[in-house]
């Protein structure tokens, strides 16, 4: 035969394109549209029912950017329609190629209830009445602007409704009632899978020819001038190939309808609400209409917003998760970054993400879904089964630049030793559409085929929802058992990962962190979001401490519902868009507003509770909220009375030369050069000098900082290539302040201004640097270089409950894509022979490690990434005055780190009162840290205490308990009990292992 494969694919295509998609509704008429433009934010749904309404008409134009408009849409059903399904097709001025990125709706009937979303690709509504009835239902259209155009990363005002355009950015093409053929719809579902599935087979294979000619069969019986009427025979043509089951061992994929609706991204946390409502709304009528269909969605926060916004949505949901048809995923309140937030903020997401679940549905999530993450710390996987998870899932690392990740399903093991089973979809995306291409994916490049069977796909329009179709379940029902496809199944993620792990009886380990060759940036960009996060975080453990010591001490009160209310919006801000900086202007203006008022009633919490604690009195206090890094004679979480001698150590020094200052005190010696450059370190005791001849720290560089794409998630390695040294001073000068040798320089470059203070106190090692920085660059990253005088093999970097190493070599192409990794408050460089130095912050997260041989003589260099200024999607990225506190640690070993760290950023606070304050908890163990101490969250008044191990090592203590109690057990990360309780207060630790006490009070 002559080949006529390219003939067939374009007819077919032409075809289902032209004439049949098209004739899925038939006989239309127009509905009558009047409208009413709101004058500000959205409004409750039964507020929009009641407006009076103005005519508006099919090709008028609406929306600004950012509006509502609720649109009132009235008809009749035609008498001779009987019989027939009724749908009411909507066009407010789509892009089929953005749905969830530009205008959507929400259809309501008279009474309020929710019937479905209008989204690009869901575009239809289905009408309840009948022939010759009234049709009448409401529309609340909202207006988002399209800002990941087709060219994308272009700057743009338009997200924030500040600066929007006040310009209607779409036109109703048509809102009419018409005939859903039902046999059409079928008939181009065939074609369409069939189509698709033949372009991933062997290009002369038998199963791909017969396909080909059962498709130019179907066409030759469909009649392009009466497709309604040939349809039936046209498909009656397609029924051996569709019937054609999958080989025996086709490959199996686990469906599960889904949205990733992201909290906040392209859009307002507001406007999430909604997205949440119209997604939710059309998956509970798909459910209702495919008896098969699960569709599944994390973030207990969604689930909260729709609850107290849209209540007759989440009564829709409710009905369906008790039906075990729409599934609470992931046990977290939101999909959260994992790297940047502390690990009290990890235990918070899963407790409060679990409580929710449990509260409102009566389960427990046995996993956690993390899809869209940018990278994945390696203190999760201890931290997800102390929680109580059994797995975790996301797809993220497929997204890498330079490296393939080896398994798709495998154990993941973290700092500590523990192990997780961990699934990737090989399909590589959490927005599957299950097209062919695909589904033949998954297949194809599933990296455990030799000895597992299935892989996860989760199906639907995602990142700013819309959610599965019944195109995509319509798909999924041809694809359950076809020839030369894999199986699809809709399949709960729970009753996957079980069958997954029983046919993986040896799976594959990866050791330390999933890191993200991509999104770099996220470490930096939007400075203050992610400073004052830092600051929240600590505000409210320290709050939960003098709080629950004043609730035990003196019978305050201990304020569950707003420790709750205040976490909350903590933990919704550690979203994966809104802490890494990657989110609109509107977004970050808000998370700056939000969380600077968390800190302030965080504040007052601790404010109130020590002023109980302390009495009235003029005795100087002071209160010391950590067990490590704690002044002499001082109570570690405690208040110990302030004594002269106190402020009589040896002062630090300062003396002026020509070629700058000398700083001093009884540990370090410290030379800044007359360009505020420190040229000298020196340890006193050792001897040892920690900057390198000739190569200056203190070094603030700017390097041009313009990515290919993604602009405020990516730092590309070129990056590097262009760097300017900032080493000219407007003025310097130095005094002592305070007891300490204090030198303030000040320097202009560009557009921008730094005024450094820098500190040496009596009795520390630490050289603090105290950054003021006005930042107005455009497209630019501005580092702080440490060269150190050290042959250091691999850095130790703070993560969650511990740190992780990384190496200072390029060996592998997975070691050179680490051009820029994560810290939390230190990281710490060090030769074999234990000495190092450290560098401790109080609120940046990236930094960059080189090392470099010149003749005999080997330097470290630690890079911290201060600033950003990427235009996209915030054209104003982190302009404006910034304060950014960094400390050089001379003579530093991991637990001086980590004692460090933590001083820098959870200070004594000085209160004057009248008693001193006997901390609930004391503590004894080498490396053992007091993480925090509360009230159980299950009201009892018992006492949480959670302490881990800092330093990589085994270890031995006890906890001492300062209150009548009947007895200390070990209980989960969540507070849960465990079978296997230990108890007591002596206790045995693991290198990094976090452990949870529970004090029950007598």
């Amino acid at each position: 035969m002559h080949e006529e494969t390219s003939l067939t694919v374009g007819r077919v295509n032409r075809v289902l394109t032209e004439r049949v998609r098209p004739a899925i509704h038939s006989s239309r008429v127009p509905l009558e549209i009047a409208a009413h433009v709101l004058p500000g934010e959205p409004i409750a749904p039964a507020e929009g029912l009641a407006l009076e309404f103005e005519p508006f008409t099919a090709g008028s134009m609406w929306g600004p950017a950012w509006s509502t408009t609720w649109f009132r849409v009235r008809g009749q059903v035609p008498a001779d329609w009987a019989g027939k399904r009724i749908e009411a097709i909507i066009d407010l001025g789509f892009d089929i190629n953005m749905p969830g990125f530009q205008c959507e709706a929400l259809a309501y009937r008279p009474d309020g209830t929710p019937m479905k979303s209008i989204n690009p690709r869901n575009q239809w509504v289905a009408i309840e009445a009948g022939p010759g009835r009234a049709v009448e239902f409401y529309l609340e259209g909202a207006a988002n602007p399209v800002l990941l155009d087709y060219h994308p990363f272009l700057p743009t005002q338009e997200g924030d409704i500040r600066t929007s355009s006040s310009e209607p950015l779409y036109r109703v093409r048509h809102m009419d009632l018409a005939v859903f053929e039902a046999e059409v719809f079928e008939l181009s579902l065939d074609l369409e899978v069939l189509i698709e599935l033949q372009a991933e087979l062997p290009e002369t294979s038998p199963r791909r020819m017969r396909i080909l000619q059962a498709l130019d069969n179907a066409l030759d019986a469909l009649d392009l001038q009466r497709i309604v009427e040939t349809a039936a025979e046209a498909r009656g043509q397609l029924t051996e190939v569709l019937a054609a089951p999958a080989d025996a061992s086709a490959h199996r994929i686990a469906a599960i309808g889904h949205a990733h609706i992201d909290s906040a991204w392209l859009w307002p946390v507001r406007e999430t609400i909604r997205k949440v409502a119209r997604t939710t709304s059309s998956m509970t009528t798909l459910i209702d209409e495919q008896p098969d269909f699960l569709y599944g969605m994390s973030s207990a926060q969604q689930y909260a917003w729709i609850k107290e916004h849209r209540p007759e949505v989440f009564a829709r949901v409710k009905d369906a998760v008790a039906g075990g048809r729409f599934l609470p995923l992931g046990g977290m309140w939101v999909e959260s970054d994992t790297v940047m937030p502390t690990g009290e903020s990890l235990v918070r997401q899963f407790s409060h993400g679990q409580r929710f679940f449990e509260r409102e549905f009566g389960i427990r999530s046995k996993g956690v879904w993390l899809p869209d993450s940018f990278g994945y710390s390696p203190a999760l996987p201890q931290l997800m089964r102390r929680a109580g998870f059994e797995w975790f899932f996301t797809q993220k690392i497929s997204w890498n630049q330079r490296n393939v990740f080896p398994h798709h399903s495998f154990l993941w093991e973290g700092i500590d030793g523990s192990r997780m089973f961990t699934h990737f979809p090989s399909m590589d995306t959490y927005n599957s559409q299950l097209s062919g291409m695909e589904v033949a994916k998954a297949s194809r490049q599933f990296k455990e085929n030799r000895v597992a069977t299935m892989s996860v796909a989760p199906v639907g329009w995602g990142d700013g929802g819309g959610g599965t179709t019944r195109e995509m379940t319509g798909k999924a029902q041809r694809l359950a058992d076809l020839e030369g496809s894999a199986r699809v199944e809709w399949k709960h993620p729970d009753a996957f990962f079980a069958d997954a792990r029983a046919e993986l009886t040896d799976p594959a380990v990866w050791v330390g962190e999933l890191y993200l060759e991509l999104h770099r940036g996220t470490l930096t960009s939007q400075h203050a979001t992610k400073a004052l996060h830092r600051w929240a975080e600590q505000a409210l453990i320290e709050a939960e401490l003098w709080a629950a010591t004043a609730a035990v001490q003196q019978g305050a009160e201990y304020d569950h519902e707003e420790f709750d209310r205040l976490w909350q919006l903590v933990l919704l801000h550690e979203f994966h868009d809104i802490l890494p900086g990657t989110s609109i202007a509107w977004v970050h203006r808000e998370a700056v507003e939000v969380l600077a008022g968390v800190i302030t009633d965080a504040e007052a919490l601790s404010i109130a509770a020590r002023e109980v604690l302390a009495g009235s009195g003029d005795t100087l206090l002071r209160f010391t909220p950590t067990s490590v890094g704690t002044a002499s004679g001082t109570r570690a979480l405690g208040a110990t009375a302030v004594k002269p001698s106190d402020f009589e150590s040896g002062p630090a020094s300062i003396s002026e030369r020509p070629d700058g200052f000398v700083l001093e005190n009884e540990l370090v010696a410290v030379h800044v050069s007359a360009e505020g450059l420190i040229t000298s370190a020196v340890d006193k005791a050792t001897g040892r000098e920690t900057i390198p001849a000739g190569k200056p720290a203190n070094l603030f560089q700017l390097h041009q900082d313009f990515p290919n794409m993604w602009d405020a998630w990516d730092i590309d390695r070129y990056y590097r290539n262009r760097v300017d040294d900032i080493t000219s001073v407007t003025s310097i000068s130095g005094t002592i302040i305070d007891g300490a040798a204090t030198i303030v320089v000040t320097r202009e470059f560009s557009q921008s201004r730094i005024e450094q203070t820098i500190v040496l106190r009596p009795d520390s090692r630490t050289v603090l640097l105290l950054n003021d920085i006005d930042w107005n660059e455009t497209e630019k990253l501005l580092k702080l270089a440490f060269p150190l005088d050290l042959f250091a093999r691999d850095t130790l970097a703070e993560t969650q409950f511990g740190f992780q190493r990384r190496v200072t070599h390029v060996n592998t192409s997975w070691e050179a894509a680490k051009f820029e990794t994560s810290m939390h408050r230190f990281v710490l460089a060090q030769e074999d022979d234990g000495f190092g130095a450290a560098l401790v912050n109080d609120s940046i997260y990236g930094y960059d490690t080189s090392r470099e041989v010149d003749g005999d003589d080997v330097t470290t260099t630690i890079r911290l990434s201060l600033l950003r200024a990427p235009r996209f999607p915030d054209p104003d990225t982190d302009h404006g005055r910034h304060e950014i506190e960094v400390g050089l640690v001379i003579g530093a070993d991991a637990e001086i780190a980590t004692a460090e760290g933590i001083r820098l950023n959870a200070p004594a606070t000085l209160v004057r009162g009248a008693n001193e304050v006997e901390p609930l908890v004391s503590i004894t163990g080498d490396g053992v840290v007091v993480s925090s101490v509360k009230l159980a969250d299950d009201r009892s008044g018992d006492v949480i205490v959670r302490l881990y191990e800092s330093l990589g090592r085994r270890t031995t203590g006890a906890l001492s308990v300062g209150f009548e109690h009947t007895g200390i057990r070990e209980v989960s990360l969540i507070e849960d009990e465990l079978d296997d309780a230990r108890t007591g207060g002596e206790f045995s630790l693991k290198p990094f292992e976090v452990r949870t006490l529970r004090i029950a009070r007598g």
